[in-house]
């Protein structure tokens, strides 16, 4: 797109807290009316009530929706489309951190992180597109991970391939809309502090929740295909890590 269309109205799942929360700030701050949607709707209100107290030129609408509930997404995402007069920008970001080793009794886990991550990301991905294509216009973008690059070990090895899914999937989605004026972009952002992560600790580059959904929300509003986020060490790392040994990409997780 050689002239950015600025995306006026903006749905953002898995935004009760975390990168979602984040984003659903940034975005506000730019003036930008907000569809947000999560399983949490108190913490929805009290985020709608901060906005609107800040930024009270702008809407907020919120919806209570479980992405395991596939006929609860296309449900919202209708509803929502409507509250706003016309989504622009929808963001697929709720997801699962959750998950064990492979072998060791805890495929409850795993297979929870499997199916929030990818078929949660597939059924939003699905009610966006039936609602662009007809319109032929709109921007998905879908929030990875750096830790689809690679296999990972430990607790990130479903929580990794589920992201390389998502990875995938924004991919094919590119590929099959290519000659259309509908985006997708896929980001990989790197280590930031939110509430998935915050007991971790010795965590390499990590930044801080807010550093960070301001440079993954600089990123969207660029609609690249890709990006890694934030760009440095991100964006050398990503290269860095398709060629390492698995022994040494191992060690950085």
């Amino acid at each position: 797109m050689s002239k950015r269309t600025t995306r006026k109205n903006i749905l953002i799942t898995g935004a009760s807290s975390g990168l979602g929360r984040g984003m659903a700030r940034e975005f506000a701050s730019r003036g930008r009316n907000l569809a947000l949607a999560a399983r949490r709707t108190e913490r929805l209100e009290e985020l709608r009530d901060e906005l609107l107290a800040a930024y009270p030129q702008i809407k907020v609408a919120i919806r209570k929706l479980d992405v395991d509930v596939h006929d609860e997404v296309f449900r919202a995402f209708t509803e929502l489309d409507e509250e706003l007069g016309g989504l622009d920008r929808v963001i697929v970001n709720a997801g699962l951190g959750k998950g064990q080793p492979l072998g060791t009794g805890y495929f409850h886990a795993n297979v929870q992180t499997a199916r929030t991550n990818f078929l949660g990301a597939l059924a939003q991905s699905e009610a966006a597109l039936e609602l662009f294509r007809p319109r032929n216009a709109g921007h998905v973008v879908l929030i990875s991970s750096m830790s689809a690059m690679r296999g990972m070990p430990r607790n990130l090895t479903t929580y990794a391939a589920s992201k390389a899914g998502v990875g995938a999937l924004g991919e094919g989605m590119r590929a099959d809309l290519a000659n259309t004026d509908i985006r997708v972009s896929t980001i990989f952002p790197g280590f930031i502090r939110s509430e998935i992560n915050e007991k971790v600790k010795n965590v390499p580059f990590i930044v801080d929740t807010e550093t960070g959904c301001r440079a993954l929300t600089a990123a969207i509003e660029k609609e690249p295909n890709k990006a890694h986020v934030p760009a440095w060490p991100w964006a050398p790392l990503s290269v860095a890590m398709k060629v390492l040994p698995l022994s040494v990409v191992a060690k950085m997780t």
